[in-house]
């Protein structure tokens, strides 16, 4: 699990094709490894990898098939610049929100924008997703915990500020570039709890008359 807040920028320096997965090493930055293992999880642009190699400079993972097809490290080449985070620990101060590392999809922005210092982007998000996002929500964007400041259909925007902009890659996005994201986790149960025992045969989706039906709409 982590909080979306992140915690160094690195650079993917090798990225090896094994036939049926991959292997890439990132190089950590100012990534504090010291007390990393081999098995220990650190997202990576948002994407939860598992540490199965440390070098000097970093450290080694394995992306499996539908890792590839469910994120953006499909396009990624070797000097791709990534947002990295350990995972949290007991005592991790909780300054963003549940991240999973699970990516739901990959977005694009559409948008950008200067706004005085800050920076506003458009994300569009397949349509199956436009029902987890809200207005003051959270969602993470290569990893990055983010608050959603408005819903335009299937897109949401984003006012980043120059610290967030300087600490993380965000600052690089431009028009047409792909991201993972990942919708608030709490937003995924309560759907799932919301259909009840219905849940493990329906293959239905949360809908507005749903919503309504169980209170949550005047």
């Amino acid at each position: 699990m982590f909080t979306g807040i992140i915690e160094a920028r690195g650079t993917l320096s090798a990225l090896v094709n094994k036939g049926t997965d991959i292997s890439v090493t990132i190089n950590s930055g100012k990534l504090d490894l010291s007390d990393v293992k081999l098995g220990d999880s650190i997202a990576t642009n948002g994407v939860c990898l598992t540490v199965v190699g440390l070098t000097e400079q970093g450290y080694t993972a394995d992306l499996s098939l539908e890792t590839l097809k469910r994120t953006a490290f499909v396009d990624y080449q070797v000097g791709q610049a990534v947002n990295l985070e350990k995972a949290m620990l007991p005592t991790t101060r909780f300054g963003g929100h549940m991240v999973s590392g699970h990516v739901d999809a990959v977005g694009e922005i559409v948008e950008r924008q200067q706004v005085g210092r800050a920076i506003e982007f458009w994300v569009a998000v397949p349509d199956e997703l436009s029902k987890y996002l809200a207005e003051k929500g959270s969602v993470a964007v290569d990893g990055i915990s983010l608050t959603i400041n408005a819903v335009r259909d299937s897109a949401f925007k984003l006012t980043i500020v120059p610290h967030t902009a300087s600490e993380t890659t965000i600052e690089s996005f431009q028009v047409g570039h792909k991201v993972n994201v990942e919708v608030d986790v709490i937003a995924r149960y309560l759907e799932r709890l919301m259909f009840g025992q219905k849940a493990a045969s329906t293959s239905s989706s949360l809908t507005m008359g749903l919503l309504a039906k169980s209170g949550f709409l005047g």
